[in-house]
């Protein structure tokens, strides 16, 4: 072959040769021949690669895998095991002679121990239709010829990686992959993010939406800081918007050539990044390759001494369409309660102000707690600044069956005390106006979902708060209350005050009685079946935004791992006595109301704190279950001891367990994406949980909503062999069938 097909200098591509320098590579050679400035490379086209895989003797092999993988992607443990097999056949063919000396060659020709970055650019990535962005490996400060040669073995090998299979699969791709590869000098950054020529979340045409962080633009691509966003306008370049982000630290390059982290002070992490004149040059570059390449553009720059680079350009592929109808995009955020409603705006910064909010009018707020519940019982909708999928906010409104959308981050910004608007929790929009629309949630609520005909081994388990929705909720064929949430059924009892401002004032028996009066409706509601009340879990922080709680609660830094759960009960026996009498009397009426410890750390805590239940009124009552959440990674080793304590379930706390197994908090909107209750760490250990439930012959559930949302979780946890699931009131139906599905392909399986 020509050293043509091998490699070729970026400055010589253009989009017709995206088949052989695959997107990454055409496109850098488009902003080329747009003369706009981008680092010096060349591209390693893919006949490389698969000169390489057929001189090693595994094309072929590849070729079945990666057929069989692509048929698999649903099975996660089998797609990991297949994608580790093709992995491993690639470094064993490694790279040709032939292709070495020819990569080598074209590296000298950059600078003696030029440090470069090396990007993989596979058939079809960066192209109008399929991103692929972030899926294949990118390494950074490679430097010397061997570094070189293993980070191209390295990208060759993300070709194979569970998520590149399954994203291909989704997509329909089905030809074998090949890969290209970039080789370009690196920028050493003061600077550096990203520029779309078109708004990503409102598919504005009219500005460009650069974000930007100190040092190298991996903290901004990988969602590491917050960083700033800037919305400049593309007829004038001035800045329409201006958002400083919270920059904690940035990356920079070492004298030894790798990556460092250095820390911000605070003065610097919350400063300004670009300048206006910055920002200019930024979207003028940006609007070239737009206007070069003849659609919009997700771009990457940086800038060294001064100087803007253009780093990458793909198409935009996620731009929302122009909606239908004349009525504007306001706000958008994540869609966490589905439904559709019109109503006046009312935007509130703290509870104390709840009054001003008029039934059937649209909260808008920072975020929510318990405090807020009075006053989201008054709202027909919920809009809030911050927040993820399973925050406080989230939960309520599924339950209360209102629609919300959270991390909208500037909505008591941008919308107005008595504006009318519409909102659509199911896409996550606010629009303005009211929009006609054939379907709507209406505001008696709750929302009862139709009967379902499909029948589970499994069983499925309510979600529950508030004794307000339990009779209708019952109704719907539910198998019970798998998770019954004592916090805001002890804000009611306690009228919002803490808990130790009620005891000195000897208000123990008034608490008491309209604890067991919540708890009591809903057993009875659900009577026989099994309801599951969760003791207490607020933390510090919530604790100490109760009237008086300033008084007695410490402040904390990171309250989400802090003084709650399980060892606040040790701690504070005489407070948890309360909720156990409570409880005894619901359960001298009501016997299938059991006990679960939430956020339970260590095997001597939990012992101590069912030595406090065992002594009190309820640890009289016989078929009493004591349950434990499994929240914390630690459980995975603690259960067996757990269960010889006498514990009779474990309830999966999804969210809590992934936020701890990822280091990802769960109601941060900036990190959304690194939320995933599918990731393999959290299903390893979700596995473990469950297998030592059934080998010693305890009750095991799952409480979260990606049983219904993911029919490949659900299935996952079936094939585990999970007792029940308990998902939220509204999820019901679509449970049921993944489930019913799930079972039967077991059955199927076994069968064959």
């Amino acid at each position: 072959m020509q050293r043509d097909n091998y490699v070729r200098p970026i400055s010589t591509l253009r989009i017709t040769d995206a088949e052989e320098a695959g997107g990454k590579g055409a496109n850098m050679g488009e902003l080329v021949a747009a003369n706009l400035p981008v680092p010096p490379g060349f591209v390693l086209l893919r006949d490389c690669y698969r000169e390489s895989m057929n001189s090693g003797g595994v094309a072929d092999q590849l070729s079945t895998l990666h057929r069989d993988a692509m048929k698999c992607a649903a099975d996660t443990t089998r797609l990991h095991e297949m994608c580790s097999h093709m992995q491993d056949l690639v470094r064993k063919a490694g790279v040709a002679d032939v292709v070495r000396e020819l990569l080598v060659e074209a590296y000298h020709t950059l600078g003696p121990g030029v440090v470069v970055a090396v990007r993989s650019s596979a058939t079809g990535e960066d192209g109008r239709d399929a991103s692929f962005a972030g899926m294949n490996a990118t390494i950074t400060n490679v430097s010397g010829d061997d570094s070189l040669v293993d980070a191209v073995l390295r990208c060759w090998m993300s070709l194979f990686s569970p998520r590149v299979i399954t994203y291909r699969a989704g997509r329909g791709f089905t030809t074998d992959p090949a890969m290209a590869v970039v080789v370009q000098q690196m920028v050493d950054s003061e600077k550096a993010g990203v520029a779309f020529t078109a708004d990503p979340s409102t598919g504005a045409l009219d500005r460009v939406v650069i974000e930007g962080a100190f040092g190298l633009g991996e903290v901004v691509v990988s969602g590491a800081v917050e960083p700033d966003t800037y919305i400049v306008s593309k007829e004038t370049l001035e800045p329409l918007d201006i958002r400083v982000g919270h920059k904690n630290f940035k990356i920079v390059r070492s004298e030894d050539g790798l990556d460092r982290s250095v820390d911000l002070d605070a003065q610097l992490a919350d400063a300004r990044v670009l300048s206006d004149d910055e920002l200019r040059s930024i979207a003028d570059l940006a609007i070239a390759t737009e206007r070069h390449n003849g659609c919009p553009q997700d771009t990457e720059w940086a800038i060294s001494d001064g100087k803007t680079y253009l780093v990458q350009a793909r198409p935009i592929t996620t731009l929302p369409t122009a909606a239908p109808d004349p009525h504007a995009v306001l706000v958008r955020g994540l869609a966490a309660a589905p439904g559709t409603v019109a109503g006046r705006v009312r935007v509130l910064q703290s509870p104390d102000e709840g009054s001003q909010l008029l039934e059937g009018e649209v909260l808008v707020a920072p975020m929510t707690n318990p405090d807020w519940l009075p006053t989201m019982r008054r709202a027909a909708a919920l809009v809030t600044d911050t927040g993820g999928m399973t925050c406080h906010s989230a939960i309520v409104a599924r339950e209360l069956g209102i629609p919300c959308l959270v991390g909208a981050r500037t909505a008591t910004r941008d919308l107005h005390d008595g504006t009318t608007v519409t909102v659509d929790g199911t896409r996550g929009l606010v629009l303005s106006g009211r929009v006609d629309v054939k379907t709507t949630v209406v505001t008696d609520r709750p929302l009862v979902a139709a009967p379902t005909i499909e029948v589970t081994g499994t069983r499925i388990y309510a979600n529950l708060a508030m004794p307000d929705t339990a009779e209708a909720v019952a109704a719907q064929g539910f198998d019970g209350v798998g998770l019954l949430r004592a916090e805001f059924m002890l804000t009611d009892a306690l009228n919002g005050r803490h808990p130790r401002d009620m005891i000195a004032h000897g208000e123990q028996e008034s608490f008491i009685e309209k604890m067991a009066a919540s708890v009591g409706r809903i057993a009875s509601a659900f009577a026989p079946r099994p309801v599951i009340y969760r003791a207490t879990d607020f933390r510090s922080n919530e604790f100490r935004g109760l009237t008086g709680g300033a008084t007695y609660e410490p402040v904390e830094h990171n309250p989400m791992i802090g003084y709650r759960g399980c060892y606040r009960y040790v701690r504070e026996p005489d407070l948890f006595a309360l909720e156990l009498q409570a409880l005894a009397r619901v359960r001298s009426q009501s016997p299938n109301v059991h006990l679960m410890i939430p956020f339970v750390r260590t095997r001597w805590e939990l012992e101590e704190c069912l030595q406090l239940v065992d002594a009190s009124p309820l640890g009289r009552h016989r078929g009493l279950h004591r349950w434990v959440m499994a929240e914390v990674p630690s459980v995975v080793h603690w259960l067996p001891e757990y269960i010889g304590l006498g514990i009779d379930g474990v309830s999966i706390g999804s969210n809590d367990l992934t936020q701890l197994m990822l280091g990802v908090d769960r109601d941060s909107d900036v990190c959304a994406e690194l939320f995933d209750e599918s990731d393999p760490a959290v299903l390893d250990a979700i596995g473990q949980i469950i297998s030592t439930a059934r080998k010693f012959g305890i009750t095991s559930s799952l409480c979260g909503q990606a049983p219904s949302t993911d029919p490949t979780f659900a299935e996952h946890l079936v094939r585990m062999g999970i007792t029940s699931v308990s998902v939220n009131p509204d999820a019901l139906a679509a449970t049921r069938r993944v489930v019913a599905a799930a079972e039967r392909r077991l059955l199927l399986d076994a069968a064959r």
